[in-house]
């Protein structure tokens, strides 16, 4: 068993809705685009975005194994540090951007290769999201994009309750839930 089944209790289901956010999500990214996942795992999200060229970046060792065996393209890498061999489309950063030693260098550092857009969680209840805004803009990602993110990593619904979950992710009543639960999917870019 990957370290994706054993962390989300229904991961098709999970890293599907993020993959589908991250294409959806921000300037728009078109086939053959390179995607940077910064902090991967063993790089599921990989599965969940064909047609684009995924690289996987992660410190472990055993998870960059664990993903080279199911033949995804990953490297060992800190995501403070790393730097592509060539600019991406979009870099993405999911159940990570706290292990940033400094938010702010990270968003620089990142704009520094990505072309189109960087994606990544953010918990309202941890960040203040007026204070990561100012982070990106100061990085040059003068352009913000937030979607609550209603999928539930350690337990699996019903179809149909996953399906109302998503649906309210475009209400106003997603600002109450924020509150107490779940997470936002943040797309920055640049205006052109």
């Amino acid at each position: 068993m990957s370290w994706t089944e054993t962390a989300y209790a229904d991961p098709h289901s999970y890293l599907a809705h993020r993959a589908q956010l991250v294409l959806g999500l921000g300037p728009r990214l078109e086939p053959g685009d390179v995607v940077l996942d910064l902090a991967c795992g063993d790089g599921g999200l990989a599965e969940h975005l064909a047609g684009f060229r995924y690289r996987g970046v992660d410190a472990s060792p055993d998870m960059v194994e664990s993903g080279r065996s199911r033949g995804r393209d990953l490297v060992r890498g800190d995501l403070n540090d790393y730097e592509p061999p060539a600019p991406v489309a979009a870099t993405t950063c999911f159940r990570a951007i706290y292990y940033t030693r400094d938010r702010a260098a990270f968003f620089r550092h990142v704009a520094g290769y990505t072309e189109k857009k960087l994606v990544f969680d953010l918990n309202p209840r941890q960040y203040r999201v007026d204070d990561v805004r100012a982070d990106l803009s100061a990085a040059g990602f003068d352009r913000l994009e937030l979607r609550p993110f209603f999928s539930p990593q350690r337990f699996s619904l019903p179809r149909l309750v996953t399906g109302g979950l998503h649906a309210l992710e475009r209400t106003p009543l997603a600002a109450l839930l924020l509150r107490f639960r779940f997470s936002y999917v943040c797309a920055a870019g640049r205006r052109t």
